[in-house]
């Protein structure tokens, strides 16, 4: 057995079993990269909402949700560590496990976090060469696709209020990734509130509704078309923005999108 001391995202020192042979992880995108590494059989804990890849995760245990865990039942699968992320999950939920269990936390707010993350779970599972094969195949398919030249958008996450993405989101990264300014990237806070009024004086050429979490669908465009008369508004696969071995299918999907835009 050997215990091995690493630092998370948030620079906090935790000790684990090295391999870890019993793995719990309470972050979708993380639960997703945690396969693709080729960790099935070491994968004894997920949340409700870790769907993805849909098939193996079924295998794995619920523990709950991300907001909110059953304590006994992580306890019960006795996990060598837990994996978490600081937007998605609670501080409180990270504090109530780290007293009996490593817990690393990591923070992605750009696509370059992405890429340590995945280094960083392929080095602490052991598997350094499946997270390395991943990191390349996912650049190499971004730098492949087109760009969208600068053109302005807001990316529309919630209705009743507004709310868009804004500064230090991996949404926002990722849409910079894609060559669009977002409108809302200098507003205070990484999801602001928006009125209508903040909307127009926003100058768009795009607004993208989201399928999650709000389910926007094209019923929802009308009611944004009526104020935005110059604006292209378009429902967008919000599942295309997780983070981890989803960019793959991602890039396949935003090929086909910026070509639709630009024509």
């Amino acid at each position: 057995m050997i215990i091995r001391e690493v630092t998370d995202h948030l620079d906090r020192n935790l000790q684990y079993t090295y391999p870890p042979k019993r793995i719990i992880s309470i972050v979708p995108a993380i639960t997703d990269t945690l396969y693709a590494l080729n960790l099935h059989d070491n994968i004894v804990g997920r949340t409700r909402y870790c769907i993805f890849p849909k098939e193996q995760v079924q295998k794995a245990e619920i523990v709950g949700g991300t907001k909110r865990v059953l304590k006994e039942k992580i306890e019960s699968l006795k996990p060598d560590i837990i994996f978490a992320e600081k937007e998605e999950n609670t501080k409180e939920i990270v504090e109530q496990l780290e007293t009996d269990f490593p817990v690393y936390v990591g923070e992605v707010q750009s696509v370059q976090d992405v890429y340590k993350l995945i280094g960083d779970l392929g080095d602490i599972t052991g598997k350094q060469e499946k997270a390395k094969d991943l990191i390349e195949t996912i650049q190499q398919r971004f730098n492949a696709l087109p760009t969208a030249e600068g053109k302005r958008v807001a990316y529309v996450i919630w209705k009743n209020p507004y709310m868009v993405v804004g500064q230090n989101t991996y949404i926002n990264s990722l849409l910079e990734r894609l060559g669009f300014v977002n409108g809302f990237a200098k507003y205070e806070g990484r999801y602001p509130v928006v009125a209508e009024e903040d909307l127009k004086e926003a100058k768009l050429d795009y607004l993208f509704l989201a399928t999650e979490p709000f389910p926007f669908q094209e019923e929802h465009i009308p009611a944004f078309t009526s104020f935005l008369p110059n604006t292209e508004v378009r429902i967008i696969d919000g599942e295309m923005f997780w983070y981890g071995p989803r960019m793959i299918e991602a890039a396949d999907y935003f090929q086909k999108f910026l070509l639709q835009l630009v024509k």
